[in-house]
């Protein structure tokens, strides 16, 4: 009986609890649903369009070029070392200020810069920009791979000219990228930059190729420095410098470098070095870390319609020869100062930067033919390039012969519509130009025509459309001569260089 009690107590007990449990959870749902009612609803059913399989075709492919891409770039860390003038003495550099002493004592300063690379074989070898390492010390330039390793790196070697630089890593079984084809690369089409701008490391940005043959941007002070960048508006940052610019296929078509600014960040566009001039240079040095570059000994300016229609060009073209550097290929081979080079081995050349860049992926030793035009005809020399050393340029004569018009009237002479004027040259200004003939540039009136096709005071204007200059009287007759639209030519000797001007006749 008291058997029955406990098991009659256990089932009652069972079956209370289950009916408060179902009414707790009848309450709970009745609650819920009353509760969502209240809530809003967040978020459409679906998106507002339906991307076409082109727009999604295109999207995928920036995504797998990202992705494939990504595990080539690396991010540098440098450790850089300078020596500067101050005290070695903390704390006592008022009392040299006060007493008017010279604190002239060296002192060494560290410093640390960062910038981006590219891995361009299995074994390590990584291609950079110079000024990302130039000033590093020795073992202060350590890599940061993909998968957040970090690396020692060695420096193989450098090239200001062009600011690239190789650097290599131990190991074995490094992802490589894949160098384009500089012909297929194209304005207008869709690029991606990687690097690590501002310390965020492989970092993806995207825009399209704007210009192809950048040059004259004043990077570099040294008149043979090759600027012939890529253009584009993907933004590129400090850090980004020396990573990679790629097609949406993967393939490097360049090595970021530069970014044009006011503010030291990107504000619309950056600069890559072409992969073809990055191909030549990084096997040069890896080879044996120089560049064993050939030179012409050429100084030259891009053609403008001016220039084309003095010496008799269908088309504005190619490139006119300012100086020629004494005892350089150039002057061995017979190329002179007024000619236009058109062609290096068959290659058209319509920019002075682009010529520099041809001849930058040349070695000594090699042979280029260039095609000039001079007299209104096409020349072919052939130039054996050679080496450069010593001073970038030399002073050369004009190679006249002497005066051949002494008994002219030689006065100084104003040309108030092109806003020049020009005296008659003195014996010391003769030699001080280190010229036989000629008239002396007094003044270029300031926003003249003259001043804006760049004729400057202070040089001497040795020859006319090719011929030796004597007297001011014989510049005035030839260019009383010329109607208006039809152009001139002068060859004007600066102490420090050659130019050639050329004017159209107002």
């Amino acid at each position: 009986m008291e058997k029955a009690g406990k098991k009659a107590f256990a089932f009652y007990t069972g079956i209370s609890l289950l009916s408060v449990l179902l009414i707790i959870s009848v309450s709970l749902g009745f609650y819920s649903l009353v509760y969502a009612q209240n809530i809003p609803k967040i978020g459409a059913d679906k998106p507002p369009i339906v991307s076409s399989d082109v727009a999604k075709a295109m999207n995928d492919a920036m995504v797998a070029a990202s992705e494939a891409v990504k595990p080539t770039v690396v991010a540098i860390n440098v450790e850089t070392k300078s020596i500067s003038q101050g005290s070695n003495m903390p704390g006592f550099e008022e009392f040299f200020k006060f007493f008017g002493m010279p604190d002239e004592s060296p002192q060494e300063r560290r410093g640390r810069g960062a910038g981006s690379g590219v891995i361009i074989s299995e074994d390590g070898y990584i291609v950079t920009n110079n000024h990302v390492v130039e000033d590093a010390m020795e073992d202060g330039i350590k890599v940061v791979t993909v998968d957040q390793k970090e690396h020692k790196a060695k420096l193989i070697g450098r090239d200001p000219l062009t600011d690239l630089a190789v650097i290599k890593i131990e190991g074995d079984g490094y992802p490589v990228c894949h160098f384009a084809n500089i012909d297929d690369v194209k304005i207008g089409q869709f690029v991606i930059a990687v690097g690590n701008p501002l310390g965020l490391n492989f970092t993806v940005t995207s825009g399209i190729v704007s210009a192809i043959g950048r040059g004259a941007l004043g990077m570099k002070r040294d008149p043979y420095a090759v600027e012939n960048f890529i253009q584009t508006d993907a933004p590129i940052n400090p850090g980004n410098s020396g990573g990679g610019l790629f097609d949406i296929s993967g393939s490097l078509i360049g090595i970021n470098t530069a970014i044009a600014t006011q503010t030291g960040s990107y504000i619309g566009y950056g600069f890559a070095i072409p992969i073809d001039l990055v191909r030549s240079v990084v096997l040069d040095l890896i080879d044996d870390g120089k560049i064993n570059r050939g030179y012409v000994g050429v100084v030259i300016s891009t053609v403008d319609e001016v220039a084309a229609k003095n010496v008799g060009l269908s088309e504005v073209q190619g490139v006119m020869v300012n100086d020629v550097v004494k005892d350089s290929p150039a002057e061995k081979s017979g190329i002179e100062i007024g000619d236009v080079i058109l062609e290096i081995d068959g290659k058209s050349i319509n920019t002075s930067n682009q010529l520099q860049s041809v001849v930058a992926q040349k070695r000594v030793g090699d042979k280029i033919n260039i095609t000039i035009w001079r007299d209104k005809k096409k020349i072919t020399k052939t130039v054996k390039l050679e080496s450069r050393d010593g001073e970038d340029l030399s002073e050369s004569s004009s190679g006249a012969k002497g005066d051949s018009d002494n008994t002219a009237k030689n006065e100084p002479v104003s040309f108030d519509k092109l806003g020049f004027s020009v005296a008659p040259l003195t014996s010391e200004q003769k030699k001080e130009y280190d010229v036989k003939n000629g008239v002396f540039i007094t003044n270029v009136k300031r926003y003249s025509y003259a001043q804006d096709r760049g004729l400057y005071p202070n040089g001497v204007i040795t020859k006319v459309d090719r011929k030796d200059l004597t007297s001011t009287s014989q510049l005035q007759k030839l260019l009383d001569s010329k109607k208006a639209g039809e152009t001139v030519m002068f060859q004007v000797k600066y102490k420090e260089r050659n130019q050639i001007v050329a004017l159209e006749i107002q």
